[in-house]
């Protein structure tokens, strides 16, 4: 599935970001730089490649998931939604070479309607989004997907260039929901039942943005009471990224799904737009305006 690997989330912070703005021309497509570190989408096939290298060292080298026999051999995470997609990195200028040599994080994004114009969202394969987004005929999806960094760059800075470069991107094609899988390691969701149970609570998504598991792939997330449940530990269970999509505003759709191939336990995040917590839209809004029109 989806193996979202983020080590930090944005976390609780002040607006004075330290998200520097790009004084550049309207064209440039660098959406964010802190220091040394800059995110844009990727601008050729090599620069995808490249993401693609960063992505088998996380998900095969790291975590150990289990690919196809010929993306193994090419040391590469590969799949058809690649080239539909466009692939947002994370790049360390400060690294001499190319700019394939200096990719350390990578998020893959995918528009509504190019995912219509080809097989779909990555997440129908395991979510039931089709009533989600029927439900929603005004409002335009992105998906959000493959996200993972390299394990020395594990830092807030990239985790907020990361969604520097989601915001940007959102807005400049006038997204209104952001949906996507994130992780839990490992494939027996009773090992995480704090922290699904939680999620299932207290950020279940309700009403016009309800989602489920495909049947025949649900897993049950309420596994314990709510009354029986210490919030405070159950978020230090929480993987960092999706402790991160909460503080934005994100709901949790209903029940988990186990990817043997990735060795995770899935849950899928629902962001409407509108529910982004102001002090975040304050933190990214104004470099986003650049990519308004």
């Amino acid at each position: 599935m989806v193996t979202e690997i983020l080590e930090y989330d944005i976390g609780e912070r002040n607006v004075a970001s330290n998200v520097l703005p790009i004084t550049a021309k309207r064209n440039d497509d660098v959406l964010g730089r802190i220091g040394k570190l800059e995110t844009r989408l990727a601008r050729n096939e090599r620069e995808v490649d490249a993401a693609q290298h960063v992505r088998f060292r996380v998900f095969v080298e790291e975590m150990g998931a289990r690919l196809p026999a010929d993306t193994m051999r090419r040391n590469r995470d590969i799949d058809a939604f690649d080239a539909v997609c466009d692939h947002l990195l994370v790049l360390d200028t400060s690294i001499e070479g190319d700019p394939e040599d200096q990719i350390v994080g990578t998020y893959r994004l995918l528009r509504q309607e190019t995912a219509f114009a080809h097989n779909g969202f990555y997440s129908a394969s395991e979510f039931d989004i089709a009533g989600l987004i029927e439900r929603h005929p005004g409002k335009r999806f992105m998906e959000l997907g493959r996200s993972c960094v390299l394990p020395e760059y594990r830092t807030k800075r990239t985790v907020e260039l990361l969604w520097q470069g989601n915001w940007a991107y959102a807005v400049r094609h006038r997204m209104d929901a952001m949906i996507g899988c994130a992780s839990f390691p490992g494939v027996q969701p009773e090992a995480h039942a704090l922290a699904l149970s939680f999620l299932h609570h207290s950020c279940g998504a309700k009403g016009d943005w309800f989602a489920a598991a495909r049947p025949e792939l649900y897993h049950e997330m309420d596994m314990m009471p709510m009354e029986a449940i210490n919030p405070r530990r159950a978020l230090f269970a929480m993987p960092p990224l999706i402790k991160g999509y909460m503080r934005i505003g994100a709901v949790f759709g209903s029940g988990a799904v186990v990817d043997h191939a990735f060795n995770t336990t899935d849950v899928l995040v629902i962001l409407p737009v509108s529910s982004i917590a102001g002090r975040y839209i304050n933190y990214y809004g104004s470099e986003a305006q650049r990519f308004n029109g």
